[in-house]
């Protein structure tokens, strides 16, 4: 998509990764046009088969090595799924949560054994991940989550209640974020795999209804005394789990940037095709001088946005990536995400506001961006820590 006055970087040209992006493109053409969409919308989730179709396909564990069951990619291959997703209104597929933010606590912190036993069962679509760490009463406050799980032997008996949960109703690998010791606040946190096919005492509850999104399933989960082996705690010991999640957190915040580009360049391309055709007091919306400047300013926010974005690829590509450009870069962008789509809605009209146009679903979608991976007032709190 060329609608943004900016070149990708050089790192985003080589030639390996410019094949991939348009092997991406052909299978989500195949996979995910736009009637299927609709009927994720309409079904409130993605098939499960469409998982099984990835692993297939080669795009599960994109970043991880071969050797451990991945692709052997890098972060660029999780961009180029990210961006394309989002240039054809197929991100509603919980893929990159499971690609991009699920795999790589298991493969940055797992034990050997865990590895092996998950990452190739991750790429082929066997397992689909989620991670279970928001809850009725902690958001983003990760500190004062309440879900436990007490050691017994050789086993952890889970209880507590998760919501908001992405691919919650398809999902049977979910990394639990819970209290293996509530006594020492975040320091007896850890990160428990759960894995749910036939496990007693896990439920799930409504598919969420949403104002947007709503191709992707977002559950309520429930664990009842739930009896998880002792060898499924992430990294093999206890009270690792809140210094995994903070390592992590950067990633997926960019993750959220990145997506939020990739939707707002759609906005752009579907809105200067409309007002190239429609027609108000005898010539084009194009024409009139409102437009133009109101898209001017679209298409240089969105430059700009852009540009950081894929500087902070580059950063996290050497490892560099610090916590509070993370966060600058998950919440201007969501803001500017959120502007924009609203200007672009409005040069539609009345039509914008019709759910069979591309961007009313678009303006549902942007919302969600300041909320989740850390609302965006947190985002500001840690910057200014740096301060």
């Amino acid at each position: 998509m060329n609608v943004l006055a900016a070149a990708d970087p050089d790192f985003m040209q080589e030639e390996e990764i410019t094949l991939f992006s348009d092997s991406v493109s052909k299978w989500i053409d195949e996979h995910a046009p736009p009637e299927k969409v609709q009927s994720w919308i309409a079904d409130s989730s993605v098939p499960r088969s469409l998982w099984n179709d990835a692993g297939e396909a080669g795009l599960l564990g994109l970043s991880m090595p071969e050797a451990d069951g991945g692709f052997g990619g890098d972060y660029r291959h999780e961009v180029v799924l990210m961006r394309q997703l989002g240039w054809k209104g197929a991100d509603h597929f919980g893929i990159s949560l499971h690609n991009a933010i699920v795999m790589p606590y298991v493969w940055h912190y797992g034990t050997e054994e865990q590895k092996q036993r998950w990452l190739p069962r991750l790429q082929s679509g066997e397992l689909v991940g989620a991670i279970a760490m928001t809850e009725p009463g902690a958001g983003s406050d990760l500190q004062g989550v309440k879900t436990t799980a007490i050691r017994q032997g050789d086993h952890y008996v889970v209880n507590g209640s998760k919501t908001f949960i992405t691919n919650g109703q398809l999902a049977n690998f979910i990394i639990v974020v819970a209290k293996t010791d509530p006594a020492e606040g975040a320091r007896g946190t850890s990160l428990i795999v759960v894995e749910t096919d036939g496990l007693v005492g896990f439920e799930r509850g409504r598919n969420l209804h949403k104002i947007g999104m709503e191709g992707n399933d977002t559950s309520e989960l429930f664990f009842n005394d739930v009896k998880v082996p002792a060898e499924n705690v992430i990294g093999g010991g206890e009270g690792q789990g809140f210094v995994q999640l903070m390592q992590q957190l950067p990633q997926e915040r960019l993750n959220i940037a990145i997506q939020g580009v990739a939707a707002a360049e759609r906005g752009l391309q579907e809105t200067l095709a409309y007002v190239k055709e429609r027609k108000a007091f005898g010539k084009r919306v194009i024409d009139f001088q409102n437009t133009q400047f109101k898209l001017a300013e679209v298409k240089t926010k969105l430059t700009v946005a852009k540009v950081f974005c894929d500087w902070c690829i580059g950063l996290h590509l050497k490892g560099q990536l610090d916590a509070a450009t993370a966060s600058m870069a998950k919440y201007w962008v969501t803001d500017v995400q959120g502007e924009t789509i609203d200007e672009m809605l409005q040069l539609h009209g009345g039509y914008g506001y019709m759910n069979e146009y591309p961007i009313a679903q678009l303006y549902k979608d942007a919302r969600v961006q300041r909320i989740y991976g850390g609302t965006n007032e947190i985002m500001k709190l840690l910057i200014a820590r740096t301060l």
